[in-house]
């Protein structure tokens, strides 16, 4: 039986059976395959002005049609009268309370464009205001609830530059040529672009015609603040002629709504963001930083006036990434949230910098793998509501008050499912890197009904990014491992964030390379505490993990198979194809792939194959711009030559988050342990 042949057949067995033998119907089986399509999480909760009641995005799986869907419920800040507002299989979501709390503005979207619509909270009634024909950015409220600022695409007109003859009547030509004059021409999950630009609308709370207030060949994206006094929005965009080529640089832009008068308030390079002003109109709290070309830069919390003097910076003393600003009403602090060592925090700063946490327990949106991500929202009394996380469950709905430190879970949306599941569990860890002594974090999962005296096999997943973290959360990748029956590495390597500045910067112009010491010194840590073989470990990882996973198995072959995700194989081509190009010239290198072609070259893991002996299976989204499958298949072709046992798996429609739809990250998780399952020794 041929290798393919028997990855075959090990997949339909890994989707079709329980993964878990032995196991009668009354007792609790593990996580399975067919379990994704009934998780159901919540996002994007928004408390209303009084406190008292919470509007939440519930997605949930939409088997049929394979994709994520999402309704909007409401719930009492104690937890009590959760229903829907909305139903269907569409997409519901950006819920935005009025500011006098009667009303509530959303956007809903089928597999069209969305559409804003809004409800009136003591009847019911709904209204569609708008007929877009183009996507949909950030909604506000005007203070006085008369009017919603609204960001959108707007396309620009473009002709070929030749002029060609006309066909004949009912000739059948080639499709036309399309003409490109963008720096970034197509992005990951978009696809190839439409020339245009995002720009800001007023829209009338009662509908209308939405009209356009900013102009120009530049992107006005993102947070959308109203001034107090309803008279101008401030916003965040770089309006410079060569903002293409200065991707992380932008100002805080304030913008008269009578006269459409533009003003920078910002003036350094870096990049400005989130703005939010004080209750009293005085000042404004923003994100960004000083901008120094490094690889990892810390984002921190700024106040200026409201006419953009005297900035200083909030959060000196925090060395973490500042996310959300929203201001207390009182006017004396501001909370925000932050990740700390693979922890999402919600914290209130007061005006002298004093930080103070509120809870350390938000996350739970990524489905597939245990990335720090989640939200909040402030009422003006000092209550929030938030994505609540946690290792064994994917995100709920909690709530606090700023009053006080701690806070609460309200909803158990997958206790219907996960509660009847034998989960997986996790624990922290901590080892010394191999390479400095440096301390490095890692979690590890256990298979269900985990025996200590027990020798099972290991997988070391590697997070992507690179700079980027995981931490004790949800995720259906991991809990699919542990139920196969291995034991489960994922850490947080140098160039993680949420460690700081230092640890996080310590790949600049660097990576992959040190960081192959701590994911090694993670395996020899585990192998330590006795109950994983030595004999059976295997590696995977996406995107940046993808990188490392291939940097790895060119420099050990302690492991026994390993599946190359999603990876960057070739630095030079990758920086010439990639949606992000304009950042790795910048920032990941001292310079373009023409100028430093041995610098590039040095640090691609194709340089290393030529010291591979690892069987490796190499997975990509067939439209994946991130990191394209131009990279994989080089890789591929290049073990093929060396008569290296792999495989290529190319996912259609598949963007670089593979796991957007149900199906694909179950086909994912399939062919990986497939895979591993064909060189897993048996003893």
């Amino acid at each position: 039986m041929g290798i393919r042949t028997a990855i075959w057949i090990s997949i339909l067995s890994l989707l079709f059976v329980p993964l878990a033998g032995g196991s009668s119907p009354a007792e609790r089986k593990p996580f399975q395959m067919k379990d994704v399509f009934g998780l159901v999480y919540a996002s994007d909760p928004q408390i209303s002005p009084d406190g008292q009641r919470i509007v939440y995005a519930r997605t949930f799986m939409d088997i049929m049609k394979d994709r994520r869907r999402s309704n909007l419920w409401i719930i009492n800040r104690d937890g009590s009268g959760n229903r829907p507002l909305t139903s269907g299989n569409q997409n519901d979501g950006s819920a935005r309370w009025s500011p006098d709390g009667t009303r509530l503005v959303y956007t809903s979207a089928n597999d069209e464009k969305g559409q804003i619509y809004v409800r009136w909270m003591d009847t019911g009634q709904t209204a569609k205001l708008t007929q877009l024909t183009e996507s949909l950015g950030d909604l506000s409220w005007s203070p006085d609830g008369k009017t919603i600022a609204f960001s959108m695409f707007v396309p620009e007109e473009t002709k070929p530059l030749p002029s060609l003859p006309n066909k004949p009547e009912g000739a059948e030509w080639a499709a036309p040529a399309k003409l490109i004059d963008r720096l970034i021409y197509r992005a990951d999950g978009a696809g190839y672009l439409k020339s245009g630009y995002w720009h800001l609308f007023l829209l009338s709370a009662e509908g209308g015609t939405p009209r356009q207030i900013t102009f120009g060949k530049f992107d006005n994206q993102g947070q959308i603040t109203w001034t107090p006094d309803g008279k101008s929005l401030l916003f965040a965009s770089n309006r410079e002629a060569d903002w293409e080529y200065d991707p992380l640089n932008s100002e805080i832009q304030e913008i008269s709504i009578d006269s459409g008068e533009i003003k920078a308030l910002t003036k350094r390079r870096g990049p400005d963001a989130s703005p939010a002003i004080s209750p009293d109109g005085r000042q404004i709290a923003y994100t960004g930083f000083d901008d120094r070309l490094q690889f990892y830069q810390v984002t921190h919390l700024y106040l200026m006036n409201r006419d953009g003097s005297s900035p200083r910076i909030l959060t000196e003393r925090l060395d973490r990434d500042v996310r959300n600003p929203i201001w207390n009403q009182d006017g004396q602090g501001i909370c925000f949230q932050y990740n700390d060592r693979g922890m999402t925090k919600i914290a209130r700063v007061s005006l002298n910098g004093t930080v103070t946490d509120l809870t350390d327990e938000v996350g739970g949106i990524s489905i597939d793998r245990p990335y720090s991500e989640g939200s909040f929202s402030l009422s003006g009394n000092g209550y929030y509501a938030f994505t609540h996380s946690s290792a064994d469950h994917l995100a709920d709905v909690g709530s606090g008050t700023t009053a006080k430190p701690g806070a609460q879970r309200i909803t158990g949306l997958n206790d219907d499912l996960l509660g009847h599941v034998n989960l997986a569990k996790t624990e922290e860890a901590w080892f010394e890197s191999s390479v400095d002594h440096r301390k490095v974090e890692g979690w590890i999962v256990k298979p269900p009904d985990f025996a200590p005296s027990h020798k099972y096999p290991l997988i070391l997943e590697i997070h992507g990014g690179p700079v980027a973290n995981y931490g004790p959360k949800f995720a259906a990748d991991m809990q699919l491992y542990a139920a196969a029956g291995y034991v489960v590495l994922y850490t947080n390597p140098r160039g993680s964030d949420s460690y700081g500045e230092e640890f996080g910067n310590l790949i600049h112009h660097n990576y992959p390379g040190d960081d192959y010491y701590d994911l090694v010194s993670g395996v020899d840590a585990v192998l330590a505490k006795g109950y994983v073989d030595p004999d059976n470990l295997f590696i995977t990882g996406g995107s940046g993990g993808g990188i490392l996973t291939a940097w790895t198995i060119g420099r050990t072959d302690r492991f026994r198979a390993a599946a190359v995700q999603k990876p960057i194989i070739n630095w030079s081509s990758s920086a010439l194809t990639s949606d992000v190009s304009n950042l790795f010239s910048k920032y990941w290198f001292p310079g373009f792939p023409w100028e430093y072609a041995d610098h590039y070259a040095k640090r691609s893991p194709l340089s290393l194959v030529g010291n591979v002996k690892t069987p490796a299976m190499v997975l990509n989204g067939e439209e994946d711009y991130r990191t394209p499958i131009s990279e994989a298949e080089q890789y591929y072709e290049a073990l093929k030559l060396r008569k290296i046992d792999t495989v290529l798996v190319r996912i259609p429609g598949a963007s670089h988050d593979i796991a957007n739809r149900p199906s694909q990250l179950i086909t994912k998780v399939a062919y990986i342990l497939s895979w591993f399952e064909n060189y897993r020794l048996k003893k």
